[in-house]
C-alpha cells in the first residue's frame, strides 16, 4: 500500500518520538498498518479490529491506527463504541483535520447533529489558523470537505482544495473520493466518472473507487456500472456501499426478492445500516405492508432521528417507480428535518413538475439553482424553463399542449385533436374519468425533451414519456422519423393505465398495454414480429413474466430494449385474448390498492409457473406461424463449412425460398440496370414475407423497379400496399401524394397526406396538396386548415395560398377574405384574378349596406 500522502508539516513532538524508535520497530509498524488496511479493503472487519485493537494497546502513537479503528466500528454498526473512542482520543492527541471530519460523521451517526455541527466550526478555525501550507494533503481534502457541509461555493472549493491536491500530490487517494463525491452530489456524473476513471490508475485494490465509478454511470449505462460493482464486489464482498447500489438496481429491475437478500447481506455485516433500512422500508411499502414500512423506517431513524437522507430515499425510489405524489410526499418528510437538504429538494422539484404542479416545482427550481449555481440538474432546469417560456400553449377544457410556436402553428391544433380522440376512447375503455386536465409538452430539441424528462441531457432512445397527467415527447423530425400519432396514443394509454393503478403498476404490463393499444387503434402502429424477433423467440431468449419489468433496465443492445416492449405487448394480448378484457382490468384495479402484480395474476388468471409456460408456448406458436415458407438460413450462419461464399444464385439451387438469397439476388440485378429480371426475385420475397416493411425493403425496391421502367400504375400499386403496413414509410407517403395528385385520384392524396403529416408535418407541399384535395372534395373547412398551416411554412407562393384562402372564406367570412386577398395582392401586385375577387368582395359588402 501507497503512503497516506506527502506531509508539509509534521508535529515536532511526534517527530522527535518517532526518531527515538528503532528502525526494525517502525518499519514493522508500518507493515502491520499496510496489511490492516488491506484488511478493511476487503472487508475483513473483524481482523482490522483485532490488529487495530492490538497496536493501540501496544501504545502506537501513530494516529491511523485510531481512524482505522474508528472507520472499522463504523463498518460494523458500532457506533456508540465509536463514538466513545473518538472522544477519548480527542482528549489525547493533537488536531488532524482529517480526524476531526472522521468525528463529524461519528456524531451524524449518533445523532449528535449539533457536536457534528461544532466540530466543522473547529475545523474552520484551524485551518484559517494553520494556513493551508501548514497543512497536509489529506487534511487540506478535509478542510474542502468541511467547507462544502458549511455552504462553501462548490466550484472553489473543488478547483482549490481537491483539484489542486490531486495535481500536486496525485497519491492522496481522498482527493479523489472527494472530488468524485461532490460531482455526483450535483448531478455531473460526466465528470465524477472521470475522476474515478483517473483514480483507478492508482488505486484498483480499492472497492470505494470502483463504486465512485459504478455510481457515475448508474443512470446512463448500467453495463459498465454492473462491471464496477462486480470489481468492488470482488475486492470486499461485504462493501456496503457497492451492495446498497446492487439493492438499488434490483429494486428498479423490480426483482424485490433479489434486492432483499442483498440488504441482508449488508445487515449480516452491519444491522444499524441506515441506508438498507431505508430500502427495507420501501420494499414494504411497494408491497403494501404499512406496519413493516413504518418499523423500518424507524430503525433507519433509530440512531439519527433527524436524518433526511431516510425518506429522500424511499421518497426517490418511489418517484422512479412513478409513484410521484407519494415520492414527494416523503421528500417534504426530509425538507422537514432539514430544509437545506438539496438532494430532497431537487427531487421534490422533479415529482412537482411530473405532476403537473408547474408553478411551484419552477420556482424550487430556481430557488436550488440560486442557492448551488453547480447543480447540474438545477442548472440544466433553469435554462430549460427560459426555453419553454417561449412555448406556445394550447387549451381544452381536458388538455393543455405546450410547443414550440413555429410547430404548435403548423400541427398544434392536430395534436390537440389527436388527445381528445383518445381520451373518449380509452377512458371509454377501462373506465377512467379524469379529475383535471392532462398536461402535453412537445419539444423540437431533443436535449431539451431529456432535461425536463429525466434532469439530464444525453438520454437518447426514448420518443416519449408519461407520468401520469404529464406527458413529453420529442416532436417529431424530418431527420428523426417517427409517428408522432402513435407515440402520442401510446403515451395517453399510460396516462389511463397510471391512473387506474394510482402509478401502482409493473413497467412490462404499463408498456405491454400501449403498445397493444397501438396496435388496436391502428394496424400499423405497435411492434410487430420481425425475423430478429423470431429467432430470439425461437433461441430462447424470451424473459419470464416475473423478471419482464427488468428486459427494460439494462438491454445489451437496442433491439433487445425493442424485443422488451414486443413481449410485453404479446403477454397483455395473451391475457386478454385468453382470460378478456374485464379481466384485465380487474387486474388493474388489484394493483391499485397495492397488490403485487403476481398475486393479482394468480388470483384472475393462473399460477405464474403454469401462466408463464402457456404464454411461452403461445408466443413460440406466434414465431414459427410467421413467414413460414421462409428459407431463413444464410451462408454467413454456416461460413465455416464453405471454402469461400456461394452467389446469391448458387444459394438458390439448394434454398429457393432464402430471403438472404433473393435480397442479395435482387440487388445485384438492381446494379447491373436488370430492371425487367429483378422483378422475380421481389415479387417472390414479398410473396413468402409481405410484412417486410425494414429498411430496403422489397416493396421499395420494387417500387424503383417499376419507376424505372416507367410503369407508374404498378409502382402505385406497390407502394400502396407498403403503406398499408407501414406507420412511417415517408418515401412511400410523400410519392404516393404526387401520383395520386396526377390522377387526380384527391381521396388518395388525402388518405396518404394524411399519414405523411403523422410522420413528419412540417413539408409545406404535403399540405398544399391536402388543401388542393379538400377543395376538389367540397371540405372547405378542412382546406382552409390546410392552407392556414402552409403560410407557416414560408411556401413558395404565399399569393397563391392567400387568394385560395379568400376563395374559401368570401361566402362565410367576407372580412377574412378581404385580408387574404390583400395580402396576395401585397406579395403579387399584378395577380389579376385576385384584383378581380377583391372587386367582387367589395361589390358584394356594398351592396350588404
Amino acid at each position: 500500500m501507497r503512503a497516506q500522502s506527502r506531509t508539509w508539516y509534521l508535529n515536532s513532538g511526534l517527530l522527535l518520538i518517532l526518531c527515538m524508535l528503532p528502525f526494525e520497530k517502525l518499519q514493522a509498524q508500518t507493515s502491520n498498518i499496510e496489511d490492516a488496511h488491506q484488511q478493511f479493503r476487503s472487508g475483513q472487519y473483524a481482523q482490522c479490529l483485532e490488529n487495530a485493537q492490538k497496536a493501540m494497546e501496544e501504545r502506537s502513537y501513530d494516529l491511523s491506527w485510531r481512524v482505522l479503528y474508528l472507520k472499522t466500528l463504523l463498518a460494523v454498526g458500532r457506533y456508540d463504541e465509536a463514538l466513545d473512542a473518538f472522544e477519548q482520543i480527542l482528549r489525547r492527541f493533537t488536531m488532524k483535520l482529517h480526524f476531526y471530519k472522521l468525528g463529524h460523521t461519528i456524531y451524524l451517526y449518533n445523532g449528535k447533529v449539533d457536536k457534528a455541527q461544532d466540530i466543522l466550526g473547529r475545523m474552520i478555525s484551524y485551518g484559517r489558523a494553520r494556513g493551508l501550507t501548514g497543512l497536509n494533503s489529506v487534511d487540506i481534502v478535509a478542510l474542502g470537505e468541511a467547507l462544502l457541509l458549511l455552504g462553501a461555493e462548490p466550484r472553489t472549493v473543488l478547483d482549490e482544495f481537491f483539484n489542486n491536491i490531486i495535481a500536486r500530490d496525485p497519491e492522496c487517494r481522498e482527493a479523489y473520493i472527494a472530488a468524485g463525491n461532490l460531482a455526483l452530489d450535483k448531478n455531473d456524473f460526466a465528470l465524477a466518472g472521470d475522476f474515478f476513471q483517473k483514480a483507478l490508475k492508482q488505486f484498483n485494490d480499492d472497492p470505494d473507487m470502483h463504486y465512485g465509478l459504478a455510481r457515475a454511470f448508474y443512470h446512463s449505462d448500467r453495463e459498465v456500472m454492473l462491471k464496477a460493482l462486480d470489481a468492488a464486489l470482488h475486492i470486499n464482498a461485504n462493501h456496503a456501499a457497492s451492495l446498497l447500489l446492487l439493492a438499488e438496481h434490483q429494486i428498479d429491475a423490480e426483482d424485490l426478492i433479489g434486492a432483499r437478500k442483498t440488504l441482508e447481506r449488508i445487515h449480516a455485516v452491519n444491522g444499524r445500516q441506515v441506508e438498507a433500512w431505508a430500502f427495507r422500508s420501501l420494499l414494504a411499502y411497494l408491497d403494501n405492508d404499512p406496519n413493516t414500512a413504518r418499523e423500518c423506517r424507524e430503525k433507519a431513524l433509530e440512531f439519527r432521528p433527524s436524518n433526511p437522507k431516510v425518506d429522500y430515499l424511499i421518497g426517490k425510489k418511489l418517484s422512479q417507480k412513478y409513484r410521484f405524489a407519494e415520492g414527494a410526499a416523503y421528500q417534504q418528510l426530509s425538507l422537514k428535518f432539514d430544509v437545506d437538504y438539496q438532494p430532497a429538494k431537487i427531487q421534490l422539484a422533479q415529482d412537482l413538475l411530473r405532476l403537473g404542479y408547474e408553478e411551484q416545482g419552477w420556482q424550487l427550481v430556481q430557488d436550488i439553482y440560486e442557492t448551488d449555481a453547480y447543480n447540474v440538474e438545477a442548472y440544466n432546469l433553469v435554462n430549460l424553463n427560459d426555453h419553454m417560456a417561449k412555448f406556445k400553449t394550447l387549451k381544452s377544457d381536458e388538455f393543455i399542449v405546450r410547443m414550440s410556436e413555429s410547430e404548435a402553428d403548423v400541427f398544434g391544433d392536430m395534436v390537440l385533436e389527436l388527445l381528445i380522440e383518445a381520451k373518449a376512447e380509452l377512458c371509454g375503455k377501462y373506465g377512467l374519468k379524469l379529475d383535471r386536465p392532462v398536461v402535453t409538452e412537445m419539444f423540437d430539441n431533443q436535449q431539451d425533451f431529456a432535461v425536463r424528462t429525466f434532469g439530464m441531457p444525453d438520454a437518447y432512445g426514448f420518443l416519449g414519456v408519461c407520468f401520469g397527467h404529464v406527458i413529453t415527447m420529442n416532436s417529431p423530425k424530418a431527420e428523426r422519423p417517427m409517428n408522432w400519432k402513435a407515440t402520442l396514443w401510446h403515451e395517453f394509454s399510460h396516462v389511463v393505465t397510471l391512473n387506474l393503478t394510482q402509478n401502482k403498476m409493473p413497467r412490462w404490463l404499463s408498456e405491454g398495454i400501449s403498445v397493444y393499444e397501438e396496435s388496436q387503434k391502428d394496424p400499423t402502429w405497435g411492434q410487430y414480429m420481425n425475423p430478429e424477433f423470431r429467432r430470439m423467440i425461437l433461441d430462447g431468449e424470451m424473459t419470464p413474466l416475473g423478471k419482464l419489468s427488468g428486459a427494460f433496465i439494462n438491454p445489451p443492445t437496442p433491439t433487445h430494449l425493442l424485443f422488451a416492449y414486443y413481449e410485453s405487448s404479446l403477454a397483455v394480448e395473451y391475457i386478454i385474448t385468453k382470460y378478456g378484457l374485464e379481466t384485465l382490468k380487474v387486474i388493474l384495479a388489484d394493483l391499485a390498492q397495492g397488490d403485487p402484480i403476481n398475486e393479482a395474476l394468480v388470483r384472475h388468471a393462473d399460477k405464474l409457473e403454469a401462466l408463464e409456460k402457456e404464454f411461452t408456448l403461445f408466443v413460440i406458436e406466434r414465431a414459427e406461424d410467421f413467414a413460414p415458407e421462409v428459407d431463413w438460413e444464410s451462408p454467413d450462419q454456416e461460413a465455416q463449412y464453405f471454402e469461400k461464399i456461394p452467389s446469391p444464385t448458387e444459394w438458390l439451387e439448394k434454398h429457393p425460398n432464402s430471403l438472404w438469397a433473393l435480397t442479395q439476388y435482387a440487388l445485384q440485378l438492381i446494379r447491373q440496370g436488370a430492371w425487367e429480371e429483378a422483378k422475380t426475385p421481389l415479387n417472390r420475397l414479398i410473396e413468402l414475407y409481405p410484412n417486410d416493411i425494414g429498411e430496403d425493403n422489397p416493396y421499395l425496391l420494387l417500387a424503383e423497379v417499376h419507376r424505372q421502367l416507367g410503369e407508374t400504375e404498378l409502382e402505385y400499386r406497390v407502394l400502396d400496399k407498403l403503406a398499408s403496413r407501414s406507420a412511417d414509410a415517408t418515401s412511400a407517403f410523400e410519392r404516393l401524394v404526387d401520383l395520386a395528385v396526377q390522377r387526380k385520384d384527391w381521396k388518395m392524396v388525402v388518405k396518404n397526406g394524411q399519414r405523411y403529416l403523422a410522420v413528419n408535418p412540417m413539408l409545406g407541399k404535403v399540405h398544399y396538396h391536402l388543401g388542393l384535395a379538400y377543395e376538389t372534395l367540397a371540405e372547405n373547412e378542412k382546406a382552409v386548415k390546410c392552407y392556414e398551416r402552409l403560410l407557416h411554412l414560408d411556401p413558395a407562393d404565399p399569393a397563391d395560398v392567400h387568394y385560395r384562402l379568400a376563395l374559401l372564406l368570401k361566402d362565410n367570412d367576407p372580412e377574412a377574405a378581404k385580408k387574404h386577398v390583400l395580402l396576395a395582392l401585397a406579395d403579387a401586385p399584378r395577380f389579376r384574378a385576385a384584383h378581380k375577387l377583391l372587386l367582387e368582395l367589395v361589390k358584394r359588402n356594398k351592396e350588404l349596406r
